[in-house]
């Protein structure tokens, strides 16, 4: 069967719904969380350096970042482990704004800007995990998921039973897109 994966990316976790395309109908093939942390800590690294001196500070976002890194990359390789067998056409990763090129200084200097380089982290690191895998990686902006599939989300949905939050529809609905090529 052709697949997909989409990735909704959190603090420290992802929501993970593969999509299969059988008899030109959309089936569910495997939907997870992931987690991307080993540590508390971790799901919030600038938080947690937000009070530490510079090179310290420096130190322990950096140890957050490869950690995610590290973990994204084992769960994407446990991902294509479970997909031997089908016809991969790819993944998806829901993204936000693109964040500017800030010094980890410069982010830890302003409580928001801690909030938009965590929320930033987890979803490139699922990127490049999924390049460092060699898998065919498109990211797409939240806002712009179009409303074409909706309906066939909600008939998915009720075929799987809960959970199909949002996490679950919108990471469908990314892997949807890349089966369909657009």
């Amino acid at each position: 069967m052709r697949i997909a994966a989409g990735f909704k990316a959190h603090s420290g976790w992802a929501a993970l719904v593969v999509i299969g395309l059988s008899d030109a109908e959309f089936v569910v093939v495997d939907r997870r969380r992931i987690e991307l942390v080993e540590e508390p800590w971790a799901k919030q690294p600038y938080h947690a350096a937000e009070k530490l001196p510079a090179a310290e500070a420096r130190r322990l976002v950096q140890r957050g970042i490869d950690a995610a890194n590290r973990i994204a990359e084992r769960e994407m390789r446990a991902f294509l482990k479970r997909s031997t067998g089908h016809d991969l056409a790819g993944c998806a990763v829901l993204v936000g704004s693109p964040m500017p090129e800030w010094t980890i200084e410069q982010i830890l200097s302003v409580h928001v800007r801690m909030h938009k380089a965590e929320g930033v982290l987890f979803p490139a690191s699922l990127i490049a995990a999924a390049k460092t895998c060699g898998l065919e990686v498109r990211t797409i902006p939240e806002k712009t998921l179009p409303a074409t599939f909706n309906s066939i989300v909600m008939m998915l949905g009720k075929s799987v039973g809960p959970p199909w939050g949002k996490d679950q529809k919108i990471a469908a609905t990314a892997a949807m897109m890349v089966l369909n090529g657009g």
